[in-house]
């Protein structure tokens, strides 16, 4: 396993996984600032209502799965097609940044409960894909 040394002070080694976790993880720190998200979001917009839990009038948006109507704090972006082919696995880092910035037409709005059964079933597909390639 190869590591990557950084020139701070103390020197640390970063191993590669350790390297595309920190990348990763800055990269979709990034698409929360993508405009085509906020497209998405203002075309799934519903409008204001109370929030049940709060009882305080907030925006709500419809998920694209179960047409529910959902506060901003329980939607998330989702995209259509994965980042990361969960058949596949991680290709590169080109297909990573291209798959993430996607056009907005890859992008949906999905409730928490349904964003959580999507992530699921493409993490049983990477799962099974891993397991038959041993």
């Amino acid at each position: 396993m190869s590591t990557r040394k950084t020139s701070t002070k103390k020197s640390v080694e970063w191993t590669e996984g350790r390297f595309r976790a920190f990348i990763t993880s800055t990269l979709r720190g990034g698409f929360r600032r993508y405009p085509p998200k906020y497209e998405v979001l203002k075309e799934a917009l519903w409008g204001k209502k109370v929030n049940s839990k709060s009882g305080r009038m907030c925006l709500h948006y419809t998920c694209n799965e179960c047409k529910g109507q959902y506060p901003a704090k329980e939607v998330n972006v989702d995209h259509i097609l994965p980042v990361v082919d969960p058949a596949i696995g991680f290709k590169n880092w080109d297909v990573f940044v291209k798959r993430l910035f996607c056009d907005k037409e890859n992008l949906q709005v999905l409730c928490s409960k349904c964003h959580t059964k999507k992530t699921k079933q493409e993490r049983e597909v990477r799962n099974a894909t891993t397991r038959s390639s041993k």
